[in-house]
């Protein structure tokens, strides 16, 4: 099992809130993502664990989750899909979307 999948297991036994973005390096508006990703992070601090997972390094996860496209944003808790979305946000908007699933 790849080490960032069974990290994805481990925090959903612990029941903790994940949030994933699916990427690749040669997407252009997986770039622009990067700073927004950045911002909020800072904004939602430890209320979420952040993994981004490039789709091209860990196929088979994309595969698991079911990816169709990059970016590819998903909020896990409890072992449960409660939120995903093709393309991205603004940071403030993502809070909004987001902190009431968490």
């Amino acid at each position: 099992m790849d080490r960032i999948d069974h990290h994805i297991e481990e925090l959903q036994t612990a029941q903790k809130s994940i949030f994933i973005d699916f990427f690749a390096t040669w997407c252009a508006p997986c770039q622009m993502f990067d700073p927004i990703w950045e911002e909020l992070k800072t904004m939602m601090g430890d209320q979420l664990e952040f993994i981004k997972i490039d789709i091209d390094l860990l196929p088979e996860i994309a595969i698991k989750y079911e990816v169709k496209s990059v970016p590819t944003l998903l909020l896990i808790k409890n072992g449960e899909e409660k939120w995903r979305m093709p393309g991205f946000l603004f940071a403030k908007d993502l809070k909004k979307i987001i902190e009431p699933l968490i």
